[in-house]
């Protein structure tokens, strides 16, 4: 028998956000004051939110405890899946001693690390998340920052607040395609308002790295390569995104980021060469070559090979093609279709599906697989003997990101499934003229929730249309703002932390990477939710 959600079950949808939300501000506390380790706070976190659910929101037990499965078998695959690939990519490189040489040939390029941040995080990391994207180039990035001498703290930051640029436009656009498809609007359009949204945000993003690293000053000392590299990334993500449309505009733009930046480094150095305090100091030389250029591409090959395959499985008839060999797909037991989402979320009854899609060929995380397996070719003194247990070492080294990812997963679902996180968006359509400020509000709170862009604007696409609609509001603005402030909650988002303390060894450190990323996050969310506003009112012209 199905069960329809309620979304106002203490009587007021104010009380029951209020009440809805213990679950987060649990997870909140213990992450940022106490500290505790991610797969404890997840725990407790998960455990509120299913006594509440069954207590509060009145879902029967059997349900509630089978969303809560549900999500945390989608943690294990696709997300978990891809995590243990990159990282052991990462790992095999270090094993086989080719990460020196990869260290070697960017010391090179820039020994500084506030440069090397911006390469990586910044402009590499754009690249995978636009082929990628699900927690993948923040596992590949963040591990490679360590591997260079990063604080490990940072490594995980810096990444984190990096991804905010290319996230809206991430995995070939399907943030966007997803927003269009739940709203029934139209996806250019939507592209292109999030194309006026988010090179704002773009831009500065280099400089905000670097003067969160070590300051205004020391950022002074790079300031035209911080430019260069703003400038590219986000005239290219403006220009491709309104005019090409939502599937390129990151790897565009970091194809774009990289060769501009990397020809500009070529005739121009900083004076003085930065390194984090606790490190040795810097030489202010050039770091000569150590290895011969064969050895330097040879190093570079699994990232190459990744990118690649990464790429190609972003390609749409490869993915149906891949999906047609293998891709079994099952109603998740006693959930599918058992729930029903009903006015003003949905505008009729309408069953909530519940389908687990074991797309192993397809996803991002077989991709990085089988890219690993052709680099062993390319490394010498290595072999597959090596490279199997360190597989299985790898997944052994993740054992308790693994537990983290799942629960929180969990978390979202049960939320998702039982209604609450319904009964904390619609608290925000009570604002009436103001909603275009708290319409990004509703996208963070959704990415927070979810770790996934395009997980919040499916949950949310279809609100924000109708409430835009309600205030005479273009409904485009609103479902684009979905996104855009969406992509400032990705880096608080115990998912996207979860992967970065994997990624960077800091594992029981989650508190610290959250404390670390918070700020930034409400900083660039208050930023899109006022952009926002006056582009409702103020600044119309500045839409399609």
């Amino acid at each position: 028998m199905s069960w329809v959600q309620q979304y106002q079950p203490l009587g007021s949808y104010g009380l029951s956000a209020l009440v809805a939300g213990i679950p987060l501000y649990m997870l909140f506390y213990m992450l940022a004051v106490k500290r505790m380790a991610g797969h404890k706070a997840a725990f407790a976190a998960t455990l509120a939110a299913v006594i509440l659910a069954i207590a509060a929101w009145g879902m029967p037990v059997g349900l509630a405890l089978d969303a809560t499965l549900y999500g945390a078998a989608i943690g294990i695959f696709p997300i978990i899946w891809i995590v243990i690939t990159a990282i052991w990519v990462y790992n095999m490189t270090v094993e086989s001693g080719e990460f020196n040489i990869i260290k070697n040939s960017l010391a090179q390029i820039t020994d500084d690390r506030r440069l090397q941040a911006i390469f990586i995080a910044f402009a590499f990391g754009s690249f995978i998340e636009g082929t990628a994207g699900f927690g993948t180039p923040v596992a590949i990035t963040a591990a490679m920052l360590v591997g260079l001498g990063f604080n490990p703290l940072y490594a995980s930051g810096i990444c984190l607040i990096a991804n905010t640029a290319p996230v809206a436009f991430g995995a070939i656009g399907i943030p966007i395609v997803v927003a269009a498809q739940v709203s029934g609007l139209d996806m250019m359009k939507i592209s292109s308002i999030v194309g006026r949204q988010l090179p704002f945000l773009s831009i500065i993003v280099p400089l905000w790295l670097s003067v969160t690293m070590c300051g205004f000053k020391r950022t002074a000392e790079i300031l035209p390569a911080v430019l260069i590299a703003g400038v590219c990334f986000a005239g290219s993500q403006f220009l491709v995104s309104n005019y090409v449309g939502p599937y390129l505009p990151d790897i565009v733009s970091a194809v774009v980021t990289i060769i501009g930046l990397g020809a500009f480094l070529k005739v121009w150095k900083p004076k003085k060469i930065w390194h984090f305090p606790d490190e040795a100091p810097a030489s202010e030389r050039s770091v000569e070559s150590q290895f011969s250029g064969g050895e330097i591409l040879r190093a570079w090959m699994p990232y190459i090979i990744l990118a690649i395959m990464v790429f190609l499985w972003g390609i749409k008839p490869v993915q149906n093609v891949l999906n047609a060999i293998f891709a079994p797909t099952f109603d998740w037991p006693g959930l599918h279709n058992m729930v029903v989402k009903a006015a003003p979320i949905v505008t009729k009854d309408t069953p909530y599906a519940a389908q687990f899609k074991f797309n192993f060929l397809s996803t991002p995380g077989t991709a990085i697989l089988i890219a690993g397996l052709l680099s062993v070719i390319f490394m010498p003194k290595y072999s597959y003997d090596k490279a199997i247990p360190c597989l299985f070492r790898t997944i052994k080294q993740l054992k308790w990101p693994i537990v983290t990812i799942a629960l929180i997963l969990g978390l979202a679902y049960i939320m998702n499934y039982s209604g609450m996180s319904s009964s904390m968006g619609l608290a925000f359509t009570a604002t009436g003229a103001l909603f275009p400020f708290f319409a990004p509000i509703l996208g963070w709170l959704g990415v927070f929730l979810t770790g996934s862009d395009t997980s919040s604007n499916a949950l949310f696409g279809s609100l924000q249309k109708t409430t835009a609609q309600q205030i005479g509001v273009d409904p485009h603005l609103t479902v684009a703002a979905n996104s855009s402030g969406g992509v400032t909650g990705k880096m608080i988002s115990p998912q996207s932390i979860s992967v970065a303390t994997a990624a960077s060894n800091m594992v029981g450190k989650e508190g610290d990477i959250f404390r670390f990323t918070l700020p930034h996050s409400l900083a660039m969310l208050c930023f899109v939710a006022v952009l926002t506003l006056l582009q409702a009112y103020a600044l119309k012209w500045m839409l399609p």
